[in-house]
């Protein structure tokens, strides 16, 4: 595994700024949600991991956590193949209760439009969208996103719980991909 140094580009958004955003996002939540009575985040796995540790942190109302592992991309891919596949659903019912979806990053859309349609038909109270990172440029499928971290360019990204071949989530910052120094693993 090369060193994260080796293939960073550049920073894109730092820790200190990353930490602000969230701040703002989770004072604009618990506004929006002080009279849910119950509201969940299904973070979806695994990149979400990191921004749902420091979302729920600021949070001060009344919420629930549940867990999704949703998937278009495999080792070595750099786009998504449009199949989403679920291979964590969730443990929760989350019928008549309003639930935010918490993920790291939507580009062409087609994962997190399954998984709207999947999680509406369970008929929730409400259902929102809360990204950290929004590619709107490479929308292909097109649905309502409520919370956005930052608009980024369609750059290829890692760290802060977005991996590059499931490596460098660990890191404290969100950093482009220099794809002519990335080597991938076989």
């Amino acid at each position: 595994m090369q060193d994260y140094q080796e293939i960073l580009k550049k920073v894109l958004i730092s820790e200190d700024k990353l930490q602000t955003r969230i701040s703002a996002l989770a004072e604009q939540i618990n506004h929006e949600y002080k009279d849910s009575e119950g509201l969940i985040l299904v973070c979806v796995l695994r990149g979400g991991i990191m921004f749902l540790v420091d979302l729920m942190r600021q949070l001060n109302i009344r919420h629930s956590v549940d867990f999704m592992a949703v998937s278009s991309y495999g080792i070595g891919k750099r786009s998504s193949t449009g199949q989403a596949r679920i291979s964590l659903d969730l443990n929760t019912d989350i019928g008549d209760r309003d639930v935010l979806i918490i993920e790291d990053i939507v580009d062409s859309g087609r994962t997190m439009n399954s998984l709207l349609q999947l999680l509406n038909s369970r008929q929730p109270k409400s259902l929102e969208v809360c990204v950290l990172l929004n590619k709107s440029e490479r929308r292909e499928v097109d649905f309502p996103i409520k919370y956005v971290g930052f608009e980024i360019a369609n750059e290829f990204v890692f760290g802060y719980g977005l991996d590059l071949d499931e490596y460098y989530r660990n890191l404290g910052f969100i950093g482009i991909v220099d794809l002519e120094k990335y080597e991938v693993e076989e």
